[in-house]
C-alpha cells in the first residue's frame, strides 16, 4: 500500500513539474568575463560568455551546419577601431546529438552555455558592443523560443549604461526585457494606449481571452508510458522457462516452511527485495552515467553499434543458439547466503532468483535500460521500478492466496515459445540501433523501405513460427496449432499488413519513433498521388508576400504576412489559422509531419481556413518604411521575425513555438490557443471548434 501511495505521489510530482504553458518564458541571463582586464594595446584577450539555461531546456550551439535547420547561436560585434576580432566565436563543452527530424547532428548546451572570443586590443579602455541571437527549446513541452539581446561592456567586463554589475552580468535589454514579465500582464497592456504606426493592429485581440492550459504535458506522460511498458516487460519475463517454474516452488517454501502469517510477511519481504534489487540497478545506472552519458549512448555511433550487437546476441540466445549465464561461483556463493534465514536470508533468496533467472530476464532488463538511455536521467529508475514490480507481484500474491496456484498453467513447451517470441522482438529492436549509425554516417544502407522490409520479414517469420511452420532445432514439431497461437499469429500478420503500405510512403505514425525518417524514403507513392481536390483557400488572394523564400508544408497555399492573410480571410469569409513557427523549431516540424499530414487535418487547413505562418526567427530585414518602435519594449523592429515575435508577445502574452491561434473576422479568438500536441483527434477538434464558432457568430470571452 505504501508503495502504491509513493508511486501516486511520484506521478503527481512529475505532473506538477511541467506546467509553464501559455505564458512568457524568461530569457537566460548572460555573464561576461575577460581573461585580462588590464590588457594594453597590442595584447590579446579572451572574452568569455556564459548563459544560465533553465532546467528542462537546452540551447543550440554555434558550430554545426547552418543548413541543417536549428538556429545557430550568433554573436554580432559592432564595428570598432578599438579592437579586432581574432577568428570566430568558439563554444566550450557543447554536446552532440543526432536528430531524426533534421536528419543530422547538431550541438547544444544544457544547464550552462559557454563561448569564448579572442580579440586584439588596439586602444586603451575599449568598449565592446553588439548582440547575441540564440534559441532555447524545452525537453518537456517541445516548444522553442528565439531570443536576441544587446550587450555593452568595457575592458574590465563591466556592463555599460544600464548595468553596474562588477561581474559583467548582461541586462537583457531589448526583446528579452519582455521575458521577465509575469503571466498576468494586464497592467502593462493597459499602458499601451494606441498601436504605433507599422505595428500589426488587432484591437479586439487584446484583453479578450483568458488563456487555457489545454496543451498536454508530454514529459510526465512519457515517463508514465515507459513505466507501463516496463511493467509489461516484467510480466513477459515471468513467462520464461527460467522464472515461471520458480513461482510455485518459492510460494510453497513460504506457505509451508514458515507458517501462515509469518510466511506471508516473508513472501512480502521477498517481493520487496526483488523490487529493491532491480530499482537499485536502475538508480546506479542513472547516477553513474547521468543525462550527458545517456545522450552519448543514444546518439553516438559506437554505443549504437555495440547495442546492435548486444541485441543480436540476446535474440540468438532466445532462439536457443546458446545461453547467457552468470558465473556459477557467483550464483552458488549468493545461494549459500540465503540459508542463513531472517531478513538477510530472504534478501539473498531474492538475489539468487535474480541471478539464476538472468539468462531469461537479463536481455529483457537490459533492453529496458538501453531504451531508457535515450530519455531522461530518471528513466532507468522508472523502468526498473516498473519491471521489478511486475516481476515480484506473483511471488507475493500467491503466498497470500495459495489457492490460486492451482489455476496456473503447467510448465511446458509454451514457455519456450515465449522465449522465441521475445527473440524475434529483440531482433526487430536491434535494427533501431543499426539505423541510428546508418543515419549519422549517411551510409544509406538502412533506408526507410529497407528497414521496413526487414521488419516485415521478421514479423512474418514470427507469424509462421506461431502457426508451427517454422521449427527451431531444440523444439518438437507441433501437429496441431492451439487457439492462443492461432490468435497470436492473426495479430502478428495483421501487424505485417499494417507495415506493408509503409514501403510505398505511408507515414505509419504509430511507429514513427522506431522507423528511419521519411526523408530516407526513396519512393513515396503517397506524395506522388496527392489529392488534387484539396485546394488551398488562398489561391484567389494573390501572390503571398515572402513566398519566394518561405513555404508551407504539404502543398498548403498560405501566407507569411499577417495583414495580407487578414485581408484574404475577410474576402473569403473564412476564419484565420495563425501558425507561430520558426525555422529552428524541431517540434514545429514534428507537428507538421505527424499532425498536419493527417488527411482530415490537411483537408480542414486547406478548405476551411486561411493559413498564415508567422516565422519568429526570420532574419530578413524589411524596407525601412515598415520598421517601427515597439510600444512594449521600445526597440525598433526591423526584421520579419522580430515583428512577428513582438506581435505574438503583445497580443497573446506568449513567446514559445509551435503555437496555433484561430481568429474570427474582427480578430476575436475562436478557441483557446494550442501548442505542441501530437494528438491528431485533439487537433481536429480544435479546428472544428474554431470553424463552428466562426459561423455561428461572435462568442463571448471573459474580459480581464
Amino acid at each position: 500500500m505504501k508503495l502504491s501511495y509513493s508511486l501516486f505521489f511520484l506521478v503527481l510530482l512529475l505532473f506538477g513539474t511541467f506546467s509553464a504553458v501559455g505564458q512568457i518564458i524568461e530569457a537566460p541571463q548572460w555573464e561576461i568575463s575577460l581573461s585580462n582586464p588590464d590588457a594594453e594595446p597590442g595584447e590579446k584577450v579572451t572574452i568569455h560568455f556564459e548563459a544560465n539555461i533553465p532546467d528542462g531546456w537546452y540551447m543550440y550551439s554555434s558550430d554545426f551546419d547552418l543548413e541543417l535547420g536549428p538556429l545557430l547561436t550568433e554573436f554580432n560585434f559592432d564595428e570598432s577601431e578599438q579592437y579586432e576580432l581574432l577568428g570566430g566565436i568558439e563554444p566550450i563543452g557543447q554536446k552532440e546529438k543526432y536528430d531524426e527530424i533534421w536528419e543530422g547532428e547538431y550541438t547544444y548546451f544544457t544547464e550552462t552555455a559557454k563561448f569564448k572570443q579572442e580579440v586584439l586590443i588596439k586602444e586603451d579602455t575599449p568598449e565592446f558592443k553588439g548582440s547575441i541571437f540564440f534559441q532555447i527549446c524545452s525537453d518537456v513541452s517541445g516548444q522553442c523560443i528565439p531570443f536576441e539581446i544587446d550587450f555593452a561592456f568595457d575592458a574590465t567586463g563591466k556592463t555599460l549604461a544600464s548595468q553596474d554589475n562588477e561581474k559583467g552580468e548582461i541586462k537583457n535589454s531589448g526583446i528579452s526585457d519582455i521575458f521577465s514579465a509575469q503571466q498576468n500582464t494586464t497592467a502593462k497592456e493597459n499602458e499601451i494606449a494606441a498601436t504605433r504606426e507599422g505595428e500589426k493592429n488587432l484591437e479586439p485581440f487584446e484583453n479578450s481571452f483568458k488563456k487555457e492550459s489545454d496543451e498536454k504535458d508530454q514529459g510526465w506522460t512519457g515517463l508514465l508510458t515507459f513505466f507501463f511498458i516496463s511493467f509489461g516487460a516484467g510480466l513477459a519475463a515471468l513467462l520464461t522457462p527460467c522464472v515461471f517454474p520458480m513461482i510455485p516452488m518459492t510460494v510453497t517454501f513460504f506457505t509451508k516452511g514458515s507458517g501462515g502469517k509469518k510466511g506471508k510477511m516473508n513472501a512480502l519481504l521477498y517481493g520487496l527485495f526483488i523490487i529493491a534489487i532491480y530499482t537499485i540497478v536502475g538508480t546506479l545506472f542513472a547516477l553513474l552515467f547521468g543525462a550527458g552519458f545517456a545522450n552519448f549512448l543514444s546518439t553516438h555511433w559506437l554505443p549504437n553499434l555495440l547495442f546492435f550487437g548486444i541485441f543480436l546476441l540476446f535474440a540468438l540466445s532466445f532462439f536457443g543458439m546458446f545461453e547467457i549465464r552468470l558465473p556459477n561461483k557467483l550464483v552458488n556463493r549468493v545461494d549459500r547466503q540465503a540459508d542463513k534465514g531472517g531478513f538477510i536470508g530472504i534478501f539473498f533468496m531474492a538475489f539468487t532468483l535474480v541471478l539464476v533467472s538472468f539468462s531469461c530476464t537479463g536481455p529483457i532488463a537490459g533492453t529496458i535500460l538501453l531504451q531508457a538511455a535515450s530519455g531522461e536521467t530518471i528513466m532507468p529508475l522508472i523502468g526498473m521500478l516498473g519491471f521489478s514490480l511486475a516481476f515480484a507481484i506473483p511471488f507475493t500474491l500467491f503466498a497470500f492466496f495459495p489457492g490460486w496456484l492451482s489455476s496456473l498453467p503447467k510448465s511446458g513447451d509454451w514457455l519456450n515459445t515465449v522465449k522465441v517470441i521475445l527473440g524475434f522482438l529483440e531482433l526487430a529492436l536491434a535494427l533501431k540501433f543499426l539505423s541510428m549509425v546508418d543515419q549519422v554516417y549517411h551510409w544509406n544502407i538502412l533506408d526507410r523501405e529497407i528497414y521496413l522490409a526487414l521488419w516485415i520479414v521478421i514479423f512474418a517469420l514470427l507469424g509462421f513460427y506461431l502457426l508451427g511452420k517454422l521449427v527451431f532445432p531444440h523444439e518438437k514439431k507441433k501437429e496441431n496449432v492451439s487457439v492462443p497461437r492461432l490468435i497470436s499469429s492473426i495479430m502478428v500478420f495483421s501487424f505485417v499488413v499494417y507495415l506493408i503500405p509503409g514501403l510505398f510512403g505511408a507515414p505509419l505514425k504509430a511507429l514513427s519513433g522506431y522507423l528511419p525518417p521519411m526523408g530516407s524514403q526513396d519512393f513515396n507513392m503517397i506524395t506522388a498521388s496527392a489529392d488534387p481536390e484539396l485546394e488551398s483557400s488562398s489561391n484567389s488572394c494573390g501572390t503571398p508576400l515572402y513566398s519566394e523564400f518561405l513555404e508551407l508544408p504539404h502543398g498548403i497555399q498560405g501566407f507569411f504576412d499577417y495583414e495580407q492573410a487578414v485581408t484574404c480571410a475577410r474576402k473569403q469569409n473564412k476564419p484565420l489559422f495563425i501558425d507561430f513557427t520558426g525555422h529552428g523549431c524541431v517540434n514545429c516540424r514534428e507537428m507538421e509531419a505527424n499532425v498536419w499530414s493527417d488527411p482530415e487535418v490537411l483537408r480542414r487547413l486547406k478548405n476551411d481556413y486561411v493559413v498564415v505562418a508567422l516565422y519568429v526567427d526570420e532574419k530578413t530585414v524589411l524596407p525601412k518604411e515598415k520598421w517601427y518602435t515597439s510600444s512594449y519594449d521600445g526597440k525598433t523592429k526591423k526584421t520579419i521575425g522580430a515583428q512577428n515575435m513582438d506581435f505574438m508577445i503583445q497580443k497573446l502574452n506568449a513567446n514559445a513555438q509551435p503555437y496555433y491561434t484561430l481568429l474570427g473576422e474582427e480578430g476575436e479568438l475562436l478557441a483557446a490557443p494550442k501548442g505542441y500536441d501530437l494528438d491528431v483527434a485533439a487537433f481536429i477538434s480544435f479546428l472544428d471548434k474554431g470553424k463552428e464558432e466562426f459561423y455561428k457568430g461572435s462568442i463571448e470571452f471573459n474580459q480581464d
